[in-house]
């Protein structure tokens, strides 16, 4: 029956969004905590970029910020049920690990895609996922650092620090805005998914409600129909009964009595 078979279908395509709204989730938490880290990160540029600042007081705020991008590493290796969030097509392996020696403070471990997509009731698809690389370490079509890349802003903080380099501590101020820019924009796209997910899922649930409110009146119509025939087979039987029951009983036996 295609009512039956819709259910089903509209069936899986809910739980496919719960499943994927598992994952988004804590995605778009995990880049709420980034937004925050930037901030902390921006005010910190500003207080070592000021000329009062020491070297022993501008390797204290370096450590802090290699503390955040430590806590940024992490974000991007976000999991839930073992699955690395921002890995995309690899979502068993994590995508960065610190390194402070790189030019962006990190070690790139893979170079995945995010081609996952998610297809609504109505059989619209969209993306619902980024990787760490999209996020956090944007690059340029060479596979050069992107100005707004987010690691190497921080990592480029950390090094005028910690070499007691006013100009480029106040330099780096720029690129820490304009990285922190890009991370907001990032959120956001999570912010879309989440919307375009519920939207969906509110879209399922009626859709769900009108098809058993169709399969319902297709059964009732069913039982009805069936419960006519019923009765017109029975009276049909009953007529048939009635007219053998009605038959002359009598045979050559009763005549030759």
């Amino acid at each position: 029956m295609r009512i039956r078979a819709d259910l089903d279908r509209n069936t899986q395509v809910t739980n496919n969004l719960s499943v994927v709204q598992s994952e988004t989730d804590p995605a778009e938490k995990a880049l709420e905590t980034a937004t925050q880290l930037m901030d902390r990160v921006v005010t910190l540029a500003s207080q070592g970029a000021n000329t009062t600042q020491t070297a022993d007081s501008r390797q204290a705020i370096a450590q802090e910020v290699t503390d955040i991008l430590q806590q940024m590493v992490g974000l991007s290796q976000t999991q839930v049920q073992g699955r690395h969030v921002f890995s995309g097509d690899q979502p068993s392996l994590a995508s960065y690990q610190l390194d402070l020696s790189a030019p962006n403070g990190v070690d790139r471990l893979i170079t995945p895609t995010a081609t996952r997509q998610i297809v609504d009731a109505a059989g619209v698809s969209f993306t619902v996922a980024k990787t760490a690389q999209d996020i956090f370490d944007h690059r340029n079509p060479d596979d050069s650092l992107a100005p707004d890349n987010v690691f190497a802003s921080i990592n480029g903080l950390i090094v005028a620090l910690q070499n007691n380099d006013q100009a480029g501590v106040a330099a780096s101020i720029d690129s820490l805005h304009t990285a922190s820019d890009y991370l907001n924009s990032q959120l956001s796209f999570y912010g879309s998914v989440q919307s375009r997910i519920q939207d969906a899922q509110t879209y399922s649930s009626n859709y769900q409600v009108q098809l058993q409110t169709q399969l319902s009146q297709v059964q009732d119509a069913d039982v009805t129909q069936a419960a006519i025939q019923l009765s017109q087979n029975t009276t049909q039987l009953n007529a048939a009964m009635s007219a053998e029951a009605q038959r002359p009983r009598t045979s050559l036996f009763d005549f030759l009595a």
